[in-house]
């Protein structure tokens, strides 16, 4: 009996011994592979579309899975600049699908990492294959090699502006479009009424253009150390085939993916190695976890009532009232927030919806919590009226805002429905019962009263605005008119108070909560991320109608047809939308 038990003990021993040593194993490989090497070269493909936000909805993920997210890549850059075991970046570009003002919160986090003696190359097969790729390129002239596939082309040719019209498309089918705004700028209905740009649309145009092109001269006669002058005549000669581009001294030089890398660990040095950027950040981790907190709120996508998602139309998140209402709500009564950085990057959309959020931020602000505004690549109409009451507004000089007007009315399709064979009939009662219905024209009375809801959003919108900015409503009505500008010139009209991106917004929430510029801070994220499994709980005890697709075959085709959706979004907008239409500009 006692060799039995011996024996049992040794082998639980054994078997204890044996588990102890696959622990220490597994530890020290989980340790090996997540280690970050002494000299570390890091790489990052900009090749990929970036987003602001990836709602933590299934859907969203699913339809949005390849995206970066810009607070990743800039916040990785970060990390990395102050790492010394980090010593160099390479960068993939060339169609870059990125916006202007996205290209230019990247730029400057690339800036800032050179800023720390580290050097940075930017490789690309081609800037542009058969196409412009003014973006990509801007946002390479921040590095301090630009390397170019031997086959590849700069297709640097400036900036185009166009925007369709199906005005004689709806007069054949016997549509009319019943539509008005406030005021002559606000534009997206001219795709259902106009045949060919306005003045005022053009006008419009034309400066956000100039404020364009000017910024991206003044960007690559910066990195490229030439004169603007000389920029803007290497503009109007473009594209450049690679030999060209050399001669150009728009690249540094012509080299394979194989010979760039070379090129990179041999400056880094002896024992140098290649880590993803993502990796490095997942292995290094964010900054900015410590200290007195900070909440960060993302108001992204079209907004509408009820809860943040994914918008169909734009194939993008989408801001729904309700989830950025409560994110104030619970920022304001945690203790332990100091002020909100609210990050949007939106179109406009509902008025009654951007109000409610309007709502917040004030509230916010008379709780004794400094909202601070940080705009991205679009901040306009509804954009603009979620961020008006802000204590500071920051934006990219590239950053689309403004528009302050509205929309609002419905295209008349009895024409259409005749054409068919089809009629309609009806029995109503209350005088105005078919106001909103397509198959009937507005009566004299119903077209007055869409107008008065007209003129109060508008009347709201910029008493909102001069409020909120504290400037004379005169002034406001000047700018406003539903006009677009780019953030640089709404600096000088007074409607930004700051230009720059993450960076510059964090130092303002900083400022305004009294809190030392050097002190480290923990942006806290409202409303937390949900895990996978708990976000599909949450749709399937609640589905959300208006964000919701049947199948895989029905998110196939919803992703083919999002560029033509977007272009539509003004036949599903509501009566007082507060949209900026989109802007097709050459990338």
């Amino acid at each position: 009996m006692r060799k039995i038990v011996v024996r049992l003990l040794a082998l639980v021993g054994g078997l204890t011994l044996l588990f102890l040593l696959a622990v220490i194993t597994v530890a020290l490989v989980l340790q090996f592979s997540a280690r970050i090497p002494g000299k570390t070269i890091l790489e990052v493909n900009l090749e990929v579309p970036l987003m602001e936000d990836i709602p933590d909805d299934p859907l969203a993920r699913t339809m949005l899975s390849g995206a970066g997210v810009v607070r990743d890549v800039t916040e990785a850059l970060e990390r990395a600049a102050g790492d010394r075991r980090v010593v160099g970046l390479v960068a993939r570009l060339g169609g870059t699908p990125l916006g202007f003002a996205q290209a230019q919160e990247v730029r400057q986090a690339v800036r800032d990492f050179r800023a720390r003696k580290k050097f940075a190359v930017a490789w690309a097969e081609t800037f542009g294959e058969f196409s412009s790729a003014r973006n990509s390129y801007y946002l390479a002239t921040a590095f301090d090699e630009i390397w170019l596939q031997p086959s590849g082309d700069v297709g640097l040719t400036g900036i185009l502006m166009e925007t369709p019209f199906v005005r004689g498309t709806l007069d054949k089918l016997g549509i009319k479009p019943r539509l008005d705004h406030r005021h002559e700028y606000k534009d997206a209905m001219n795709l259902f009424t106009e045949r060919k740009l306005t003045a005022p649309h053009r006008q419009a145009l034309e400066k956000v253009m100039e404020s364009w092109f000017s910024q991206t001269a003044r960007g690559v006669s910066e990195g490229r150390r030439m004169s603007q002058e000389q920029v803007r005549t290497l503009i109007d000669r473009g594209p450049f085939l690679g030999r060209e581009a050399l001669e150009a001294r728009l690249v540094d030089g012509l080299a394979y993916r194989d010979e760039v890398y070379e090129k990179a660990k041999k400056r880094a040095g002896q024992g140098a190695e290649v880590l993803p950027l993502g990796a490095y950040f997942g292995r290094a981790g964010r900054p900015h976890q410590s200290g007195r907190t900070i909440a960060l709120i993302y108001g992204v996508g079209s907004v509408h009532r009820g809860k943040s998602g994914v918008d169909p139309l734009e194939g993008g998140p989408s801001m729904g009232s309700d989830t950025v209402a409560a994110a104030f709500r619970a920022a304001v009564e945690d203790r332990d927030v100091k002020a909100i950085l609210f990050r949007i990057d939106s179109p406009g959309g509902s008025y009654v919806a951007s109000d409610a959020i309007w709502r917040e931020t004030l509230r916010a602000r008379k709780a004794g919590k400094p909202v601070i505004a940080s705009m991205g690549d679009v901040a306009g109409s509804g954009g603009y009226f979620v961020a008006m009451a802000a204590d500071k507004i920051v934006a990219q000089p590239g950053t689309i805002t403004g528009s302050i007007g509205v929309l609002g009315g419905k295209l008349h399709t009895a024409g259409f429905w005749d054409k068919l064979g089809i009629t309609w009939d009806e029995v109503h009662m209350g005088r105005n019962a078919r106001m909103w219905s397509g198959a009937w024209d507005y009566s004299p009375e119903e077209w007055a009263r869409g107008q008065a809801l007209l003129d109060r959003i508008y009347t709201d919108f910029t008493s909102k605005v001069a409020e909120g900015r504290r400037l004379p409503k005169e002034r406001v009505l000047e700018v406003a008119r539903g006009r677009i500008w780019t953030g640089e010139d709404a600096k000088t009209l007074g409607l930004v108070d700051e230009l720059g991106g993450f960076p510059t917004a964090l130092r303002l929430a900083k400022q305004a909560a009294r809190i030392p510029e050097t002190e480290e801070v923990n942006l806290r994220l409202f409303p937390p991320k949900r895990g996978t499994l708990e976000a599909w709980i949450d749709r399937l005890l609640g589905l959300r109608v208006h964000t919701e697709v049947s199948d895989g075959a029905a998110l196939h085709l919803l992703r083919m047809l999002q560029p033509v959706a977007a272009r539509l979004r003004p036949l599903v907008e509501q009566q007082g939308a507060l949209s900026t239409p989109p802007l097709r500009a050459s990338p």
